[in-house]
């Protein structure tokens, strides 16, 4: 929660808890949450009471084995009663504290799919995913374009942020919905 304050975390984390003893879940569960950051209001947009995709990413990005803990709830052990399979040395009775940010960016291989029709949409065209860490948002974003393989170097100084386009162009490659539009946006700043 980059973003949030510590007051609105808290506000979140504690309805988070409350929806979760509120359907008697045993297991993951991730809740969604849209915030007015004007007013502070917030509401429940979405529940998952299963595993996802954001399950695995968040049980990567924590080393938190979401998986693991939520097979042995369902086979009726308590959270203290199952050991950290990471540490070893404590139970999963425990939240993840940490102090670096993930980012996650997906792949796609352009040259599958028709290149008249390469702008994102509601479809999943990717055939992957990066997954990097680091100590702020810019860090982690720098080694996750790197990690994609697609000849930049980052953010900035590769291909896209050292050519000639203008600001029509820019605007352009962002309006057609490109699956790397965030090299655009880069370059428009």
């Amino acid at each position: 929660a980059q973003t949030l304050d510590n007051e609105d975390y808290n506000a979140m984390r504690t309805v988070s808890i409350r929806v979760a003893e509120a359907i008697d879940l045993v297991g993951e569960c991730n809740v969604q949450f849209a915030l007015n950051p004007s007013n502070r209001e917030f509401y429940v947009i979405e529940t998952n009471p299963r595993m996802s995709r954001s399950s695995a990413l968040a049980s990567k990005a924590t080393g938190y084995p979401l998986a693991y803990v939520s097979a042995k709830l369902g086979l009726g052990y308590k959270l203290y009663e199952v050991m950290n399979e990471v540490s070893k040395a404590t139970s999963a009775f425990f939240e993840p504290s940490l102090d670096y940010i993930t980012v996650k960016i997906p792949r796609w291989d352009l040259t599958k799919f028709d290149s008249s029709n390469s702008g994102l949409g509601t479809e999943m065209k990717s055939i992957g995913e990066v997954m990097a860490i680091g100590r702020s948002f810019e860090e982690s974003m720098q080694k996750a374009v790197r990690m994609l393989d697609i000849g930049e170097p980052g953010l900035v100084g590769g291909k896209v942020y050292n050519s000639s386009m203008n600001k029509e162009e820019i605007t352009a490659a962002l309006k057609s919905r490109k699956p790397y539009w965030f090299l655009y946006a880069a370059k428009a700043f």
